[in-house]
């Protein structure tokens, strides 16, 4: 994930896979990295990933202040949406520092988002869709996904345990990040 320096602040907003692993990739890029999630499980994950501070997404308001207090009455010039519901966009547009960057990661799936284009417009903030259509930039960014999401996978099951799998899948245990079924 290029365009990331050395002290920038930057949250992300959703701390599943794909915001664990981008957790990783922000804070060895320098970034102080601001996690903010759902699950007690998915912020200690998000530690454990580099960040610096983990943020319960329970209260938008309580969030938004904490993120103000933590920077000093400023905002992140970076903010990564990784949930993909219109909830957590809301709270990642309130995050961004003017002339920040807001970046979209998740497809989006529970109904036409009602983005905030004035807001945006007026605070100058860059937005930014996560969904890469250059052939070379999609596989150097899955490449550097995978790289960084290689501390994630702690525990893979033969084909004969598919349904031990599956039902992990679905009932997503304590400490389950993500379920893939891969065929050898």
């Amino acid at each position: 994930m290029t365009g990331l320096a050395t002290g920038q602040r930057v949250a992300i907003v959703g701390v599943g896979f794909i915001g664990a692993a981008l957790t990783r990739i922000a804070a060895q890029a320098g970034a102080e990295v601001i996690a903010i999630s759902r699950r007690e499980g998915s912020l200690d994950l998000a530690w454990r990933m580099g960040a610096v501070r983990a943020i319960p997404m329970n209260d938008r308001w309580a969030i938004i202040e904490e993120v103000r207090r933590v920077i000093d009455g400023r905002f992140c010039e970076v903010v990564i949406e990784a949930v993909g519901k219109q909830c957590p966009l809301d709270l990642a547009s309130e995050i961004v520092a003017e002339d920040g960057r807001l970046v979209i990661v998740r497809h989006h799936q529970d109904g036409p988002d009602q983005d905030n284009m004035r807001e945006w417009n007026w605070r100058g903030i860059d937005v930014v869709s996560a969904h890469e259509r250059d052939p070379a930039r999609y596989i150097s960014g899955l490449r550097e996904a995978v790289e960084a999401a290689a501390p994630l996978v702690v525990h893979a099951d033969p084909l004969a345990a598919r349904g031990e799998a599956m039902d992990a899948v679905r009932d997503t245990p304590e400490g389950f990040v993500k379920g893939s079924m891969s065929w050898p």
